[in-house]
């Protein structure tokens, strides 16, 4: 980063899950300074502290972490009417109903770094996760040219989609894909304070279906695995059969993965590229990067939600039991673990944002 002052950022959404991780993951920030905190007009005029107590006095933060003191007694802004005059960046936390329309308001005048699904899909919107495609990241000054806008839009994946491609990327450098299956157990806190996930439902159960869960993860897969050419992204080739459950687990999504490679290859070199992998990223110093994007490990009884999930600050993807498989040709199958509410939501954003200003985009 050149030696500029910290960017001045503005948290829209910031009452709801994600937005609460954002606050987190920003707070004594090195190169950005939340200096706006904007949500619905229900929360805008009154402190967040109070903006995120229910009725009864419960205080709704859903984090492990304390709400950070510097966030609490600062006032809430509607979020439909911030003016980002003096703003240099948009952290967007809103859910993708209502995302679509305010995102839209905002990127003609500041970059956005969202967590929504509203523009993943856009033809010159990359869906960006750091170390796998951060390259893509090019692709939005198609987006300004175009759309006439001097910011932009730029999505991180589906939650689930992010370990995936994650522990997939240095497979399909080193051996290429033929063919991906696989099944998650996803954490509570992935589906939010959703209605439709009360602790009746989960409690001793199995959630078998995840609204939209699994068409996201096969088309965003292909996407970010894709290259790159001139100002398009041509996704891979890659069937993707995607089976998405919710488990009764607060934090990390676990996935269960089955891959057909290129080539047949011994176990020791798929472990060996997992572990090398995204060293050329790491080395950036970006503040919130892991130093490994990838820890494989050689017990058959990891990776575990509640032991590996914090590994690095839940930056790290952890893959487990790597194993042939005999199903698919040259088949090799592998359990994964990744911080749902860490790399895969707001500080993993974070870290798009960082590298958004390292290339100088932001």
């Amino acid at each position: 980063m050149e030696d500029n002052p910290r960017r001045r950022v503005a948290v829209v959404g910031a009452t709801g899950v994600a937005g609460q991780q954002f606050l987190v993951s920003l707070q004594d920030h090195p190169w950005f300074e939340v200096v706006a905190l904007a949500a619905s007009p229900k929360s805008a005029g009154k402190t967040y502290r109070k903006a995120i107590t229910s009725e009864a006095g419960q205080l709704r933060w859903g984090c492990e972490e304390p709400l950070p003191a510097g966030f609490a007694e600062r006032e809430v802004v509607d979020a439909q009417h911030l003016d980002v005059s003096d703003i240099d960046l948009v952290f967007s936390a809103v859910e993708s109903d209502s995302a679509r329309a305010l995102e839209e308001k905002l990127a003609p005048e500041v970059p956005v770094i969202s967590t929504s699904s509203a523009f993943r899909y856009e033809a010159d919107v990359p869906i960006v996760v750091p170390g796998v495609n951060h390259d893509h990241v090019a692709l939005v000054k198609r987006q300004q040219r175009e759309r006439g806008w001097k910011g932009f839009v730029l999505p991180i994946p589906n939650c689930t989609t992010t370990g995936l491609v994650v522990a997939l990327a240095p497979l399909a450098q080193a051996f290429g894909l033929t063919a991906v299956v696989m099944t998650s157990m996803q954490a509570l806190s992935g589906a939010g304070r959703s209605p439709g996930v009360i602790a009746l439902d989960v409690l001793d159960n199995v959630i078998p279906y995840i609204p939209k869960e699994e068409e996201k993860v096969q088309s965003e897969t292909s996407k970010i695995l894709g290259k790159l050419e001139g100002d398009e992204i041509v996704p891979l080739d890659l069937p993707v059969s995607a089976t998405c459950t919710r488990v009764n687990v607060r934090d990390g999504h676990t996935e269960a993965v089955t891959v057909g490679l290129g080539s047949a290859v011994e176990l020791a070199a798929v472990a060996e590229a997992m572990r090398g992998f995204g060293h050329e990223f790491t080395s950036l110093g970006l503040p919130s990067s892991p130093p490994n994007l990838i820890e494989v490990s050689g017990d058959p009884y990891r990776p575990q939600p509640r032991i590996d999930r914090y590994l690095n600050d839940g930056m790290t993807t952890v893959v487990g039991r790597l194993r042939e498989d005999v199903v698919l040709g040259n088949g090799v199958r592998f359990v994964l673990l990744s911080h749902n509410t860490k790399m895969g939501a707001a500080k993993g954003a974070t870290l798009v944002a960082e590298y958004a200003v390292h290339q100088g985009l932001a």
